[in-house]
């Protein structure tokens, strides 16, 4: 299972988005620290869900980088997030 699934289960499983996109954007970050050969090391996250309802930006990115401590601390080295409720995505 590549990190990237990994990712997509969790947050699937702890948040059941309406809509989720993760992307892999290791590659534009060639040459740059943190980046190694083979990518799944610098991730996208757009995400919508119900469970970001009342929730601060700051508390809505504590819930996504709780969740997913373990590959923060191992294979991934940059997160970029934007999570939104079904109300802000419009």
């Amino acid at each position: 299972m590549t990190v990237k699934d990994i990712i997509t289960e969790k947050l699937r499983e702890a948040f059941a988005p309406v809509g989720l996109d993760v992307s892999d954007e290791s590659h534009l970050h060639e040459g740059h620290m943190g980046h190694r050969p083979g990518g799944e090391t610098h991730f996208r996250v757009n995400i919508v869900s119900d469970a970001f309802e009342g929730k601060s930006r700051i508390e809505r990115h504590r819930m996504i980088n709780t969740l997913l401590a373990a590959e923060l601390a191992g294979p991934v080295h940059a997160l970029a997030l934007k999570p939104m409720t079904p109300a802000e995505a419009g």
